[in-house]
């Protein structure tokens, strides 16, 4: 009893100097140990059933559990598994030792076993997506390679997706050549991408001065045939199309632009050279109508032949593609017609359009419907004729290709705000349609306020002066305005004066002080004429020197007449008669005829106030210190 009492003891617990490994397990008879730790169970469940073969185990491995058999089947005939590339989509065939190589086999395999149809497209579309990546991110290290920044490739790699599809169907069709047969897929993209020259065209695209969208639409467009663009832009070069423009021509002219022949294009060009183009202009044409180098020759032919028909010759016509080669290549021939035919309603020849269209070629850019058609009704609404609207179209063209309602009814409104009346507003328009060209806080209002405050013109009086003498608003303030005023006012006019003479003859201001002196010093010298008679007549700068003034001052002098100024400058006949007039009466006079000095006295226009022979000294004497100042 004494031993056996220790011996139940030592089996319940040993003592840890005698401790053996079959005393750890010493009560698995009665209640088996719990594992809560799976990732090593196998381990366990093997050296549990070593130390105690005839104890059965109440709880199997999960790696043990019943698997199907098909997949056991396939785990059984796998071979060695094979090395995989991203963007693979050929089933991997696993290992029969890696117990967990069913999770690396293709879903394209699973589903084409157990018939799934239905996402059979879209694990493709996935495949396919997962080896675009993989191609951009070699073009990107080949663009690294390339000393390009990172950012760069990485954003002109964006913009390649058609390219990228052709290097992936190149990279797939070089495995059925015997030197790839064994390669991998990036190992035949590196090689599509080096042998293509990509990377050294993109740095030679970007030396032009071409940005990265316009490289990436470029090289999408040539559609793997990159040399077609630079045997294109060496043939530009050859028309003087320089630097970014090179590439702005590319991209725009079409999609049949690099796989045009240079015979073609050289045809082209020819044609355009014979017909008055020169050839230094055609890079400028080419830069902005890149459209003329898609089309055939018979078309470009006939869209030449339709402006030379309409009288416009070489000169012209050369002149007219330069300024807006737009006018040849972008519109379509039924757009042409209509235009033409709209500009021939207000009263112009064939001739006369093909003049206007020589000097204007920006009206054939214009949309009928939202350009000329509103302006033509604001303006008939303001009493513009078509005679009128004919005047403003051959004057101003550019009229017609301006925005209405921010450029024209500003303008239109300023000049009703400062009194110019609504009956008068067209005629303004149609004497001088350049004021709707001009800034109305820049030019037309400082006109306005320097009448006001500098020239003497009242408020009342300003739409008088604007009506009657619009062309004031295009006049320079500092060049012309500002002199003319001055000049006037060193004579002895006062600056009330002044602006009524402006009032009744604004074009007053208009004169150079070149033209005005050596009419105002005759008037106050050889005709001795005091100063109120120009205050009275101001129009009497308006005319000729030598063809008028001169001549009429001779024969009023020959026939001892003294005229005002208003009848001595009338037109020819009027002026006759009344010379004729006044001598008849002047005869009846003489001979003694009753009542023939007042006769004489009445003739209109007439100044018996100074006699003709003594005018010469009466007025030298009086306003000597007048002509004193002004000379």
């Amino acid at each position: 009893m004494i031993l056996s009492q220790p011996q139940h003891n030592h089996h319940c617990y040993p003592s840890s100097s005698t401790i053996k490994p079959t005393h750890f397990f010493c009560l698995s008879t009665s209640t088996p140990p719990t594992n809560h730790r799976t990732h090593n169970s196998k381990s366990t469940h093997l050296l549990i059933h070593h130390l105690n073969p005839l104890q059965e185990p109440s709880f199997k491995p999960p790696h043990e559990e019943k698997r199907p058999r098909k997949e056991l089947v396939d785990f059984s005939l796998a071979r060695k598994r094979t090395p995989q590339f991203p963007g693979s989509i050929h089933p991997n065939e696993p290992n029969v030792d890696d117990m967990d190589a069913s999770s690396s086999l293709s879903p394209i395999r699973k589903l084409l076993k157990d018939g799934g149809d239905e996402l059979d497209e879209e694990m493709l579309v996935k495949a396919v997506e997962i080896r675009r990546n993989v191609i951009v991110e070699i073009f990107v290290e080949a663009m690294i390679k390339g000393k390009f920044g990172i950012t760069y490739a990485t954003n002109l790699a964006s913009r390649l997706s058609d390219f990228v599809d052709f290097v992936m169907i190149q990279a797939a069709s070089l495995k059925i050549l015997p030197e790839f047969s064994g390669s991998s897929f990036n190992f035949r993209v590196k090689d599509v991408i080096d042998s293509s020259g990509v990377v050294p065209l993109i740095r030679w695209l970007k030396h032009n001065e071409l940005p990265y969208p316009s490289i990436g639409k470029l090289i999408c467009k040539s559609r793997g045939n990159l040399d077609s663009i630079r045997r294109t832009a060496e043939w530009l070069k050859t028309i003087h199309v320089k630097g970014r423009s090179i590439g702005i021509v590319m991209v725009r002219a079409g999609e049949d632009i690099l796989e045009r022949s240079t015979e073609e294009m050289d045809e082209i060009v020819g044609y355009l050279e014979s017909k008055g183009l020169r050839r230094i202009w055609m890079g400028y044409v080419m830069s902005r109508c890149p459209e003329l180098l898609c089309m055939n020759m018979e078309e470009v032919r006939i869209r030449s032949e339709f402006y030379l028909d309409m009288g416009m010759n070489e000169h012209d016509f050369g002149t007219m593609v330069y300024d807006f080669p737009k006018v040849l290549g972008y519109l379509s021939l039924e757009e042409m017609n209509q235009k033409v035919a709209y500009l021939k309603e207000f009263g112009l020849t064939s001739e006369e359009v093909g003049r206007l269209l020589a000097f204007k070629p920006h009206l054939m850019g214009c949309s009928i419907e939202e350009r000329w058609k509103p302006l033509v009704k604001y303006l008939y609404y303001h009493g513009v004729s078509r005679d009128g609207m004919k005047r403003i179209l051959t004057t101003k063209p550019i009229l017609f290709c301006i925005d209405l309602e921010s450029n024209i009814v500003p303008k239109v409104q300023f000049l009703r705000d400062i009194g110019v009346q609504d009956d008068a507003i067209g005629n303004v328009l149609v004497k001088f349609p350049h004021l709707l060209t001009y800034s109305l806080y820049k030019k037309i209002r400082p006109v306005v306020i320097f009448l006001l405050t500098k020239a003497g013109v009242t408020q009342k009086d300003i739409g008088k002066v604007i009506a009657l003498g619009p062309e004031l608003l295009g006049c320079s303030i500092s060049k012309k305005l500002d002199p003319n005023v001055k000049y006037f006012l060193s004579l002895g006019i006062r600056l009330k004066v002044l602006g009524e003479m402006i009032a009744d003859f604004p074009m007053l201001l208009r004169y150079n002080t070149d033209v005005l002196r050596p009419k105002y010093q005759y008037l106050r010298r050889t005709m001795v004429r005091p100063l109120n008679d120009l205050i009275e007549f101001p129009r009497f700068f308006s005319y000729s020197l030598e063809g008028r003034i001169i001549p009429r001052h001779k024969i009023m002098v020959e026939n001892r007449l003294n005229f005002k100024l208003r009848y001595m400058l009338e037109s020819d006949t009027e002026f006759d008669k009344r010379v004729q007039a006044a001598i008849e009466k002047r005869r009846k006079f003489e001979l003694g005829i009753t009542n023939a000095a007042d006769s004489v006295s009445q003739v209109e226009g007439y100044r018996d106030d100074i006699p003709v022979d003594a005018c010469d000294q009466n007025y030298l004497s009086s306003d000597s210190e007048t002509i004193a100042q002004t000379m």
